[in-house]
C-alpha cells in the first residue's frame, strides 16, 4: 500500500510517468422491443425485457498527473489482450519515456509472463524493460486511480443498454476525448501518513 501511495506523492516526471491501469467487463444488451421516446407530458419508456448480445472487455489507462486517459475495447480479457495493450502503452503513448511506472491489481493476466506468451523473447524483454510495475495490495484495488476513472466512465457512458461493440467503441472514444480535453481529474489526497493513522490495523504488530 505504501509503495503505491509514495508514487502518488512524487512530483510529475514526464520521463518516468505514473500510469494506472484497470479493466472491466461490459455486458452487451439489446432492446427486445423498440423504446418509446419521450413526448410532451410523458417520459420515455423502455421494456424490461432485453436481448443478450455477448460481452466486451474495457481496458483503461490513465496518467493522473498528466490528466490523460485511454480506453480500448476488446472481445476477451486474456493474457494476450493485456500484453497487446501494454505494448501500445509503451510504443504508441509513451515512446520517449525512460520508464513507465505502472500501477494495477495483481490479476493473473497482469504479469511480465503474459508478454513472453504473446511476443518473441527479445520483444517481450524490450517491453518489460520499459515497465516498473507496482501492484495494489489484495483488497486494496481502491488505491488504483484507474478504478476511479472506470467508475466515472461507467456512470457517464456505460450505465445503459448498448448492443454492439462498434457502438460501444464509438461511445467510449467520445467520452475519452471529452474527459481528456476537460479540467476533470481525480484529486487524490490520501497519503502514507493517513494510511498509518486510519489503517493501522492492517499493519503488522510486533510484541516487545
Amino acid at each position: 500500500m505504501e509503495d503505491v501511495l509514495k508514487l502518488y506523492e512524487e512530483a510529475y516526471d514526464p520521463a518516468r510517468p505514473v500510469v494506472c491501469m484497470d479493466e472491466t467487463n461490459k455486458q452487451l444488451v439489446g432492446e427486445a422491443r423498440t423504446p418509446i421516446p419521450a413526448s410532451p407530458g410523458k417520459p420515455s419508456r423502455i421494456d424490461y425485457e432485453y436481448e443478450r448480445c455477448g460481452t466486451a472487455d474495457v481496458f483503461l489507462f490513465t496518467e493522473p498527473l498528466g490528466n490523460w486517459r485511454c480506453v480500448d475495447i476488446t472481445e476477451t480479457r486474456t493474457r494476450v489482450d493485456w500484453a497487446l495493450q501494454v505494448k501500445n502503452l509503451v510504443d504508441d503513448y509513451y515512446p520517449h519515456a525512460t520508464k513507465i511506472r505502472l500501477v494495477m491489481d495483481n490479476l493473473n493476466t497482469h504479469t511480465i509472463g503474459s508478454l513472453y506468451e504473446t511476443f518473441p523473447p527479445e520483444e517481450a524483454r524490450r517491453i518489460a524493460e520499459k515497465l516498473e510495475i507496482h501492484y495494489t495490495p489484495k483488497h486494496g484495488s481502491w488505491l488504483n486511480v484507474a478504478e476511479i476513472e472506470l467508475r466515472v466512465l461507467t456512470v457517464q457512458c456505460l450505465n445503459r443498454r448498448i448492443a454492439d461493440s462498434s457502438v460501444l467503441r464509438r461511445e467510449v472514444r467520445a467520452w475519452e476525448v471529452s474527459r481528456n480535453t476537460s479540467d476533470a481529474h481525480v484529486d487524490w489526497q490520501f497519503t502514507t501518513e493517513d494510511a498509518r493513522i486510519h489503517l493501522k490495523q492492517l499493519y503488522p504488530r510486533f510484541e516487545v
